[in-house]
């Protein structure tokens, strides 16, 4: 029986978690996804996940298989939303699921859908009754999980007010 958990990341996980992103980079550029390809997520932005307690890995059978960031309440790359509006109210309280990535030897076994599932559960946990995530208009795979895992599409938004960063958004309520 295969043994998968989510825990917090810690800084000794860093450097899988930094290989880990490497790797997705780099399967993303395989794909022609022009997403990560100008240094971010870096490493200095994955160790401020761990030190504001934002960055979890998947565990399967003791070793890290993936990583993520669950964003707690405010994002403001989600203040504006184009082609769209989010459902509920403006200033309704949720968590947004960043950093999503597998490892390249976990790859292909539908493990970011237990990823997700357990950031759900954490943001239930954590008294949000609503989650928001968002991807590159190229990221086919992306838009597929997004989709499978029960989020909803909802417009587009713009990563740090960049037009280039044009980014697709979704969001789950948790009932």
């Amino acid at each position: 029986m295969t043994i998968a958990y989510l825990r917090k990341t810690t800084l000794q996980d860093l450097p899988t978690v930094s290989k880990i992103i490497d790797s997705a980079k780099q399967f993303l550029k395989s794909q022609n996804i022009d997403q990560w390809q100008d240094g971010y997520p870096s490493l200095p932005d994955l160790q401020a996940d761990v030190t504001n307690q934002i960055s979890y890995v998947l565990m399967i059978d003791g070793q890290i298989a993936g990583t993520a960031a669950l964003l707690h309440d405010h994002d403001k790359n989600y203040d504006v939303i184009n082609d769209g509006a989010w459902e509920g109210p403006a200033i309704a309280k949720y968590a947004s699921i960043h950093r999503i990535a597998m490892s390249a030897d976990f790859r292909g076994q539908h493990l970011s859908e237990k990823m997700i599932s357990g950031l759900l559960t954490l943001s239930s946990q954590l008294g949000y009754n609503q989650v928001r995530i968002d991807t590159h208009p190229d990221n086919k795979l992306m838009q597929h999980l997004i989709t499978k895992c029960g989020f909803a599409y909802c417009g587009t938004v713009l990563l740090d007010e960049d037009p280039k960063e044009l980014r697709l958004a979704y969001q789950l309520f948790l009932k």
